[in-house]
C-alpha cells in the first residue's frame, strides 16, 4: 500500500484544525485511556489500519492488558473486562459511527447519560466525530500503519 498524499502538505490549515481538536481531547475531562479506547473501536468499525495500529499501541503504552485490547471488537461478550463507563462509551461510539443505521437511539443516549456528565458526553461525542474524520482521511489517503511500514523496511533492508 502506498500513501496517496500527505494531508499536512495538501491542506495544512485544515489539518491544523483537526490536530487542535485532538490536542483538546488529549487534555479533556475524560481519562486518556477511555478516549483511546473509543478511538480504537471507531477505527475498527471503519477499517482504518493506520488508526487501529496507533491507538492499540497507545492503549498498550497506557497499561491496557493485551487480553482486554484483543476483545475490544467483541466487548459485549467480554463484559467483565469493561466497566460501566467503558461499556456506555463503546456503545455510544458505535451508535454514532453507524449513525445512518442507528439514528443514535434514545436508549444509547440514556445509557451514556447515566454514567457521564454533560461535559463528558460532549467531549465523548466530539472524540467519536473526530476519529470518524481521521479514519476517512487514513483510509482515503492510504496512510500506512507503523507496523506495516516497519515490516516493509525489514523486507527491503
Amino acid at each position: 500500500m502506498t500513501q496517496r498524499l500527505l494531508l499536512n502538505d495538501a491542506a495544512p490549515n485544515a489539518a491544523k484544525g483537526l490536530y487542535a481538536t485532538s490536542a483538546y481531547l488529549a487534555q479533556c475531562s475524560l481519562p486518556k485511556v477511555l478516549v483511546d479506547l473509543v478511538y480504537l473501536r471507531v477505527s475498527q468499525m471503519n477499517g482504518c489500519a493506520y488508526c487501529i495500529d496507533m491507538h492499540s499501541r497507545d492503549l498498550l503504552q497506557l497499561g491496557m492488558a493485551v487480553d482486554k485490547l484483543l476483545l475490544v471488537p467483541v466487548w459485549r461478550e467480554a463484559l467483565p473486562l469493561f466497566d460501566a463507563r467503558e461499556r456506555a462509551a463503546l456503545q455510544w461510539a458505535e451508535s454514532l459511527t453507524a449513525v445512518a443505521q442507528t439514528q443514535a437511539p434514545d436508549a444509547d443516549y440514556a445509557a451514556v447519560a447515566a454514567v457521564f456528565g454533560e461535559r463528558e458526553i460532549g467531549e465523548l461525542t466530539l472524540a467519536v466525530g473526530l476519529m470518524n474524520a481521521f479514519n476517512r482521511i487514513g483510509v482515503g489517503l492510504r496512510m500506512v500503519p507503523k507496523a506495516a511500514a516497519q515490516a516493509a523496511g525489514a523486507v527491503s533492508a
